[in-house]
């Protein structure tokens, strides 16, 4: 029980010590914390942006060349079968 004792009351008041001093101290430290985390943030915020964007761009330029690949396949397929079906259609007229 002692043990438990001792470490409980270690904690208590190491606990309270550093939140009474955080409470002290927050006011002059937070402006100061302020002017340096708020750039930070808005840097962060606009380099998430213009990522955003450019994934967009890029997704949308991947989109347009499936489509330009898939037309392609089509029309090469149509062509194909016209090669195949015509000869048949004149052997037979």
């Amino acid at each position: 029980m002692a043990l438990f004792d001792n470490g409980l009351k270690g904690n208590i008041l190491s606990g309270l010590a550093i939140g009474i001093g955080a409470a002290v101290l927050a006011p002059a430290v937070m402006p100061v914390v302020a002017s340096v985390v708020k750039p930070l943030a808005k840097a962060a915020i606009k380099g998430g942006m213009i990522l955003y964007e450019k994934g967009k761009e890029t997704v949308a330029e991947a989109g347009e060349m499936v489509e330009d690949i898939v037309a392609e396949a089509k029309a090469e397929m149509a062509e194909a079968h016209k090669e195949t079906a015509s000869p048949e259609g004149e052997a037979g007229a």
